[in-house]
């Protein structure tokens, strides 16, 4: 797969050729919730975790749910035929080739045809009144580790509907991943409002703590995250606050459903970098 298709409105093609009305209110107001889905060996991966968390955040911003499985189920077939990624991994192995994988975004807007302003339509909302549109790209998972800053300038924030919904909105990560490129590391850590840290510009963070996984609790304002889920769920990994200052022997991870990066340093502090990051992140995969 070299390039990135997209689907709206009936019709595949470019998502740079395709038309999204100017009267949007996911383009005018980031209003609205998307999921990013990998596809692996033909299949998208944890598909049903996605779709409750892409649910669930249309629910919380009182917009109406987004299309369902079924619907969906013949559209992603398409696209990842269409995409090329249909091959699954015992073909690519027999024939020596590297596993193709994609990234699927699933978009849910709330349209603009109430006209200009913030105000929502009153009433039930109204499946008619959104959009939904879908993009796949060609992606190849990264285990690579990473140099983090923490952000002086951005923090989560604890209390907001928004923080655990994954919108449209990404202003805030794009800024702290800056900050971090500015200060000489790879990618941006961010801090609650409540002090504790919370997570990454794009990932779930984990901590290796004498020999226990440890992950902020969504109290932090943290995304609910699809790999986050399946570590609690699998009793990998429990809650607990992460402080900005790492303890000695710490192992830190990024973690999010297309890579798994181990930290090897915060704000310029060295962190030790042993754990099998693919490893971990392949076996939530499969479970």
């Amino acid at each position: 797969m070299s390039s990135t298709l997209a689907w709206i409105n009936g019709t595949w093609g470019d998502p740079s050729e395709l038309k999204l009305p100017l009267s949007d209110r996911g383009l005018q107001l980031a209003d609205g919730v998307f999921e990013t889905v990998l596809i692996r060996g033909g299949e998208p991966q944890l598909l049903q975790a996605h779709h409750a968390r892409w649910r669930d955040g249309a629910t919380t911003l009182g917009m109406a749910p987004p299309p369902s499985l079924e619907v969906l189920d013949p559209l992603l077939r398409e696209a990842i035929q269409r995409g090329g990624l249909n091959d699954h991994s015992a073909t690519a192995r027999s024939r020596n080739t590297t596993e193709r994988h994609g990234a699927l975004r699933l978009n849910w807007s709330r349209d603009g045809a109430a006209g200009r302003g913030i105000q929502v339509p009153a009433g039930e909302p109204d499946p008619a009144l959104h959009r939904f549109w879908l993009t796949l790209s060609a992606h190849q998972p990264s285990f690579a580790a990473v140099r983090t800053w923490i952000s002086r300038h951005e923090r989560r924030n604890a209390t907001s509907r928004l923080s655990h919904c994954k919108t449209f909105a990404y202003g805030q990560a794009i800024q702290a991943r800056r900050e971090a490129i500015e200060h000489g590391a790879d990618e941006g850590l961010l801090l609650s409002t409540t002090g504790e840290l919370c997570c990454g510009s794009t990932a779930n963070l984990l901590v290796q703590r004498q020999g226990q996984w440890l992950t902020p609790p969504l109290s932090s304002g943290c995304l609910p995250g699809v790999m986050r889920a399946q570590l609690l769920e699998l009793g990998l990994a429990q809650e607990a606050t992460i402080h900005a200052q790492p303890e000695p022997g710490d192992c830190w991870l990024l973690i999010n459903s297309l890579d798994c990066r181990v930290v090897s340093a915060v704000d310029r502090h060295a962190l030790t970098t042993t754990t099998q990051a693919e490893e971990l992140w392949g076996a939530l995969l499969k479970s």
